[in-house]
């Protein structure tokens, strides 16, 4: 059976705010550990039928950047969901959501 790691690293200030955040993958072909603004990470608890979650971000990511990262985040949990359970037509509806939240936040598309 084939195995991957996944390491991140968060190195925090005084105020245990994230200054930095380092992710590598022994699949990777980058070997080193490369660095990223945010992060989100979903688990699923099958005992006890919950989401757990861990979300950062640097205390430098940019707030346009930041509101990219969670349209982009949007659009890819739509190509999961679709993939997981076939249901096109919510996958359809999270689009139109995803159209109206590039607007109000004016993300260019």
């Amino acid at each position: 059976m084939k195995k991957a790691e996944i390491k991140i690293t968060v190195e925090l200030d005084e105020n245990n705010v994230p200054e930095n955040i380092l992710w590598e993958s022994t699949d990777s072909k980058t070997k080193e550990a490369l660095p990223v603004k945010s992060m989100m990470l979903a688990l699923w608890d099958h005992n006890y039928k919950n989401a757990l979650r861990i979300d950062l971000w640097t205390k430098d990511m940019p707030v346009d950047e930041m509101k990219r990262f969670f349209y982009e985040t949007l659009q890819t949990m739509g190509d999961s969901f679709l993939r997981a359970t076939g249901e096109k037509n919510i996958v359809e509806d999270l689009r139109d959501y995803c159209a109206h939240f590039a607007d109000k936040m004016e993300i260019k598309q």
